[in-house]
């Protein structure tokens, strides 16, 4: 258990004096393109605290973009790290390979959804997680289209850019772009054209019939899809829509993929988000959640797929580290010895009765929508769906000078996300959003 005091704790404003000067060094050394959701300097975190280099206490309400599932520094990741970083430190698996790998995909096999038999590559990030799930399905079904989907958000490099739908701050002035990607219309309940009611039916008869006749399904090689799309702002496919999607990858001898890079490792009270309606994925792309904070990310898939690809074709230096690698089976553990998907399903409920208290109170809220410990709100002009960014910008500015940290979202700018820690006590997270509450009320 973290020793750092589980009580929201302001001393200065945000930022405080001591920030503010180690900001100036920031802004001196690092380069300007980075963004900064929050003007402070952690010193320390855990539970769901952040602590600054002031001494203020900070409500996580982010972990990292969803990362410290388990919460900063968990006992079982630290220790774990410690023992590895005293063992070696690196031999890079292909050339000397080492246990801890091998356990980390045993446990990718074990966990993901489907009871085929299957194998994992680990690797860095999620963008390369993503880029190697690509690559291995046009190499097993020798095609070359990728289907994606307006709103998703896959990554920073050249393939995973294309792959992405918004254009600032991800893509404008990157390109070219990998070519072959192929976008398609979202099934967005709160701004299908026919309305949420048919939103799931209408948008799986457009995509199924733009992928037939405008590609040719023989050409696609997969179907890349976050079965809640993280970035493009915790956007839910209604029911039927995934399935559906899946249903025609596998008769078309498409490889279908999902992302859960962001919505995996127990966030959305399941560990995976695919097995909320049974889709068993061809390929699961992993990483942010997986090791407790350290860089790590997993292709996890059929065998028969995962082994089509030429000996040598896969691999990185760094990948599957053998230090993440140790805190990753600290963060499994931790999640399965302590019921964080459970938990995660309790804080859900928790989030999303206040926010749709408050979706009652407020007007500019125009929808609630998630699913176990990943929440968001849209924000939008009263009496319409037009999205209101100008509201998001004031309620974030307030809860942060109150001591929370909250992150934003949406193609539109305009989607509070919540992610907290699945560790977070529970009087600390009524009370970030309780002050969400305030801040809401008085933007």
């Amino acid at each position: 258990m973290t020793s750092i005091p589980q009580v929201r704790k302001l001393v200065t404003a945000i930022p405080g004096p001591k920030s503010q000067e180690i900001l100036k060094r920031r802004a001196d050394a690092v380069s300007a393109a980075l963004g900064m959701a929050i003007p402070m300097i952690v010193e320390r975190a855990g539970g769901g605290i952040l602590v600054d280099v002031d001494g203020n206490s900070i409500i996580d309400m982010g972990a990292g973009i969803a990362v410290v599932n388990v919460g900063n520094s968990a006992d079982r990741v630290v220790a774990n790290v410690k023992a590895q970083v005293e063992a070696f430190t690196h031999t890079c698996f292909m050339v000397a390979p080492y246990l801890g790998y091998i356990e980390v995909c045993e446990a990718l096999n074990r966990l993901t959804p489907g009871t085929h038999k299957k194998k994992s590559i680990l690797l860095n990030s999620g963008a390369e997680a993503l880029e190697n799930a690509v690559k291995i399905a046009r190499s097993y079904t020798k095609r070359q289209a990728v289907v994606v989907f307006e709103h998703g958000y896959h990554g920073r490099t050249n393939l995973t850019m294309a792959m992405t739908a918004k254009n600032m701050p991800y893509k404008e002035g990157f390109g070219p772009f990998t070519p072959e990607i192929y976008r398609m219309p979202m099934a967005y309940p709160l701004r299908w054209p026919g309305g949420a009611q048919n939103c799931a039916s209408d948008a799986l008869n457009v995509v199924i019939h733009k992928m037939e006749k405008e590609l040719g399904a023989k050409n696609i090689a997969a179907i890349v899809i976050e079965p809640i799309q993280g970035e493009g702002g915790f956007i839910v496919p209604p029911k039927g829509f995934l399935p559906g999607l899946a249903k025609f990858a596998t008769e078309n001898g498409i490889v279908f993929i999902a992302d859960e890079v962001q919505t995996g490792f127990a966030r959305t009270g399941q560990m995976f988000a695919s097995e909320d309606e049974g889709v068993v994925p061809d390929l699961i792309a992993t990483a942010k959640g997986i090791a407790g904070g350290l860089p790590l990310a997993g292709v996890t898939g059929r065998a028969e797929i995962m082994d089509s690809v030429h000996a040598s074709g896969l691999g990185g230096t760094f990948g599957g580290s053998p230090i993440a690698c140790a805190a990753a089976l600290g963060a499994i553990a931790t999640i399965e010895q302590e019921n964080l998907c459970d938990r995660a399903k309790e804080i859900g409920t928790i989030i999303s009765d206040a926010l749709n208290a408050m979706k009652a109170k407020y007007s500019i809220i125009g929808e609630v929508r998630g699913r176990g410990a990943m929440q968001a709100i849209e924000l939008v002009i009263p009496g319409g769906i037009e999205p209101n960014p100008v509201a998001l910008t004031s309620i974030i500015k307030f809860c942060q000078s109150e001591g929370v940290l909250i992150l934003s979202a949406g193609t539109y700018g305009n989607v509070i996300r919540l992610l907290p820690p699945l560790v977070i006590p529970e009087n600390l997270l009524r009370e970030a959003l309780e002050i969400l509450d305030r801040a809401i009320a008085q933007a």
